[in-house]
């Protein structure tokens, strides 16, 4: 499972890159997404990894961005309430690692929204213009995209 959060907007860039990031539903700066990995996926991230921060996600951070950020229909916050009623699983941490391990996927739970809105990153990104191997926040960040995200939180 990765993770993927625009980091770049797309004023003056290509059309194709564009409906790329509309086909991730990454519309806005700051929003996450979670996808599965398959080939076609990889193809999309490998056209708009000059616009987005990506890698895989660890359970713990991503049971406290879904505490944080996830949101259900009529912007309500998810809770293990919720998780509990309306799904097989009984917390969000739970949850979290079954989705980390590619075992579930978002539609398990009904109406929680499938983009996370973040916040920009605490003490800033390095540079908007790098990628990460450059010293920046671009690309693929492997298993330090957790840090990203726990900043983003």
């Amino acid at each position: 499972m990765f993770v993927l959060v625009q980091i770049r907007g797309t004023v003056n860039t290509r059309g194709d890159i564009k409906d790329t990031l509309k086909m991730l539903r990454l519309h806005h700066i700051n929003h996450c997404v979670l996808i599965p990995d398959t080939p076609a996926y990889i193809g999309m991230i490998r056209k708009v990894k000059d616009y987005i921060a990506w890698g895989e996600v660890d359970a713990e951070v991503l049971a406290e961005l879904l505490r944080n950020r996830g949101r259900l229909t009529g912007n309500l916050r998810l809770t293990d309430a919720y998780i509990k009623e309306n799904s097989q699983y009984t917390d969000i941490n739970e949850f979290a690692l079954s989705l980390a391990n590619g075992e579930a996927r978002l539609t398990d739970v009904p109406g929680l929204k499938p983009v996370l809105r973040l916040h920009p990153p605490r003490k800033g990104h390095k540079t908007t213009k790098r990628t990460y191997q450059q010293g920046g926040s671009l690309g693929y960040h492997g298993e330090a995209i957790n840090a990203l995200l726990y900043r983003m939180r």
